[in-house]
């Protein structure tokens, strides 16, 4: 039986479409039959088909974060020049997720989706629905980072630049370990129930515990020596852990965390090349800019930097910014100046 989750809504979210895109196999085995992508476009698709940007979603995050803070009027990727696609990943809470699912596979019996899940998706989608055969950009952070690198290396000639920002082609073991944490945070509040709660309130321990995690690692220690909260409008660690943190996870889906934190931890292109990431990486032919940010816990420069090195003619370049992975929403100018100026200088190199 779904659960109503008023927070997964246009409401909040802002306006989005919703595709049925058909059966999906994925690549654990199950078969997500109807599955449907929720996703909103801005501008148009030009006569020659070839301005089109995807712009995937991170872990817990959405279309709507994603254009508010990476989209708009004078921006590297502006819609009056772009036709931009923000695509919510599967498991997402906008489309097929655990918590809207009915039938055998609704809920606790949500199977494991895999990020090259998402991009078979996402490329039906664009396709099939939307009548894109060529992408000028791939640009995500985070996860959406790791769903860059996927289509920058599963379809190599579609793609032609790519911004992986904030991630990386394969998971490492300490991001492994440290989202596990998450998992268990969630999986072990008695309320979880397998997965079988009747309210999405059921787990809020659980949430808790879960943001109060995202604060050891999402934020970078010169955040909390500097007292970098204060400049956000709290007035303490604890009026931050709670004021945003928490205000932030606690509406959303226990469920629905948990698809993506699957996928997160399983991450990785060399899938299509026997476990060889050189040879995985050595398949993307896009201009490609690889951004990490300079105090990045979850994906530190240096794991970046070991990659970029594989990715033939890419170019690297450090997002200077004292909020860590948290940098991510936006909460700088400067930080915002940086990647945009990143963009768009890939988007003014010819492909």
């Amino acid at each position: 039986m779904p659960i109503d989750n008023p927070y997964y809504s246009a409401a909040v979210h802002g306006d989005f479409e919703l595709a049925d895109i058909g059966d999906l196999v994925l690549e654990e085995g199950a078969t997500l039959r109807g599955c449907q992508l929720a996703y909103q476009t801005l501008g148009t698709l030009n006569g020659a088909k070839d301005n089109a940007v995807l712009i995937p979603t991170w872990y817990s995050g959405n279309h709507s974060i994603m254009r508010d803070t990476y989209v708009g009027s004078g921006r590297a990727i502006d819609p009056a020049e772009h036709f931009v696609v923000l695509v919510n990943q599967i498991g997402s809470g906008l489309g097929t997720s655990p918590h809207n699912l009915a039938g055998p596979y609704g809920r606790g019996r949500f199977p494991r989706v895999r990020i090259g899940d998402d991009v078979v998706a996402q490329e039906r989608l664009l396709r099939e629905v939307l009548g894109v055969e060529e992408l000028a950009l791939v640009f995500g952070g985070s996860m959406g980072a790791q769903q860059t690198y996927e289509w920058a290396v599963r379809f190599p000639d579609r793609v032609k630049r790519a911004a992986p920002l904030a991630g990386t082609a394969r998971m490492y073991q300490h991001c492994v370990v440290w989202a596990q944490t998450l998992v268990d945070a969630l999986t072990s509040d008695p309320g979880y129930a397998g997965g079988w709660y009747r309210d999405p309130a059921d787990v809020r321990g659980g949430l808790q515990r879960h943001a109060g995690l995202f604060a050891l690692h999402v934020l970078s220690n010169e955040f909390w020596t500097g007292e970098n909260w204060r400049a956000l409008g709290f007035s303490s660690p604890e009026d931050f852990v709670v004021g945003f943190l928490e205000a932030y996870f606690e509406p959303m889906d226990a469920g629905d965390l948990l698809t993506q934190a699957w996928k997160w931890q399983h991450g990785d292109v060399s899938r299509h090349t026997g476990g060889d990431l050189a040879a995985a990486l050595g398949r993307i032919t896009a201009r490609t800019v690889v951004m990490p940010i300079s105090t990045d816990k979850f994906f530190p420069p240096e794991d970046c930097a070991a990659e970029q090195v594989l990715i033939p003619g890419s170019q690297f370049r450090v997002i200077e910014d004292v909020h860590g992975h948290a940098s991510l929403f936006g909460l700088t100018p400067s930080y915002l100046d940086q990647v945009d100026d990143a963009l768009r200088k890939l988007l003014e190199t010819p492909a």
